[in-house]
C-alpha cells in the first residue's frame, strides 16, 4: 500500500470520523454537534482534511486540496451555526445539510483510495474511473439526497412543534 507516516495518520483518524459520522445518522438521523459522535466527527473531519492538504502525490494544488478545503469550510460553517444560532431553528436546515454533504464529499476519496488499494496486490478497483467507483458514489449521492429529505422533513417537525 506504501503510506507514509502522515498517510496512516491520516487514514486513521479518517476511519474514526467515518465511523463516528455513521454512529451519529444511526442514533439520530443527522450529525449532531452537540453529541458525542457529532463532536467526534466535527473534530476528526478537521484533522483528517488539514492533513490530507500535505498529502499528494503530485506538486502544487490539486482537486484533493480543494475538496479538504470546501470540508472544512462546511464542517466550520455548521459548528457556526450550532454555536452561535442556537435558537434559530431555521439554522438548522443549513447545518444538517452542511455536515451531511461534508460526510459525502469525504466519502469520494475514501471510496476511491480504499478500491484502488484493497485487497493488497488485487485492488477492487483499477482507477478513480472505474466503473465500481462510479456506482459506489452514485449510491452514496442517492443517499445523501434521501438522507437531507428525511433531516428537512424531521427538523420541519421539531420546529413546528417548538413554535406551538
Amino acid at each position: 500500500m506504501g503510506l507514509s507516516n502522515l498517510g496512516i495518520f491520516h487514514t486513521a483518524i479518517g476511519v474514526i470520523a467515518i465511523v463516528a459520522a455513521v454512529t451519529a445518522f444511526i442514533k439520530s438521523g443527522k450529525i449532531d454537534l452537540r453529541q458525542l459522535p457529532g463532536k467526534i466527527y466535527f473534530y476528526f473531519t478537521l484533522v483528517t482534511s488539514l492533513t490530507a492538504l500535505r498529502l499528494s502525490s503530485v506538486k502544487g494544488v490539486n482537486p484533493g486540496h480543494i475538496l479538504a478545503f470546501l470540508i472544512i469550510v462546511l464542517i466550520s460553517v455548521a459548528y457556526f451555526l450550532s454555536a452561535k444560532r442556537q435558537g434559530n431553528n431555521s439554522a438548522r436546515y443549513v447545518e444538517n445539510f452542511f455536515l451531511s454533504f461534508s460526510f459525502f464529499l469525504s466519502m469520494l476519496p475514501t471510496v476511491n483510495e480504499t478500491f484502488t488499494r484493497i485487497p493488497v496486490g488485487h485492488p477492487l478497483a483499477q482507477g478513480p474511473n472505474d466503473p465500481l467507483i462510479g456506482i459506489s458514489i452514485l449510491l452514496l449521492f442517492i443517499m445523501l439526497i434521501v438522507g437531507s429529505v428525511l433531516q428537512f422533513r424531521k427538523q420541519r417537525e421539531i420546529n413546528k412543534a417548538r413554535r406551538a
